[in-house]
């Protein structure tokens, strides 16, 4: 299986930009330079570059199940680094969604223990469940508590982001770098600002 319809659309797609602007791919080709990290999650229902109306090239985007940052996480440190110390991006954007399967996995002990593998990753968003437990477990409604707990997800990345050794060297070296939260509707489409951005500690 070939999947023609994937190569059709990405043919159609390509031609289409080119059609707009003849030369975007020859330009995009000679350089990397966003000044954008966006770590968001792997669902397919947010993605990065369309919700915030960038073209490609300008958004350097690690994603992952529900948008967790952790130190022993090798690949999402190496994107931090790589986005820091090669690309000098200025801004460093976590975005979780409401809704998120993941964190509301981790909302329920017994059902991650289920899931195997899965359980060690959304570990990581149980200890945040466990951190808010009272401000959360007093919301009556139980998709208002799901989408607290998503808010509160997004917020505890955004402080793993700035505990990372990259973003504090950049820091002390004087590097206007900001950290932001985010969060994303996927009922609506619209993103809101957690207000927790960090340009320093």
């Amino acid at each position: 299986m070939t999947l023609k319809c994937l190569f059709d659309n990405n043919r159609a797609w390509a031609d289409g930009i080119k059609k707009e602007d003849p030369a975007f791919f020859e330009r995009l080709s000679k350089q990397q330079s966003p000044k954008y990290l966006w770590i968001g999650c792997s669902d397919s229902r947010v993605p990065a570059n369309q919700i915030v109306g960038m073209p490609p090239g300008e958004l350097f985007v690690h994603r992952n199940i529900a948008n967790i940052v952790v130190q022993s996480d090798i690949n999402c440190m190496a994107v931090i680094q790589y986005a820091v110390e090669v690309l000098s991006v200025q801004h460093i954007i976590v975005c979780g969604h409401y809704g998120c399967g993941g964190v509301k996995t981790a909302m329920d002990m017994e059902e991650i223990e289920s899931y195997g593998l899965i359980n060690n990753w959304l570990g990581h968003v149980s200890e945040v469940y466990r951190r808010y437990m009272k401000e959360i477990n007093a919301i009556f409604d139980a998709a208002q508590r799901l989408d607290r707990l998503c808010e509160f997800n997004v917020i505890e990345q955004v402080h793993n982001v700035c505990r990372t050794g990259f973003v504090r060297n950049a820091w002390r070296k004087g590097r206007d770098l900001y950290v932001h939260g985010w969060i994303y509707s996927i009922r609506d489409g619209i993103l809101k600002d957690l207000d927790v951005s960090v340009n320093r500690i």
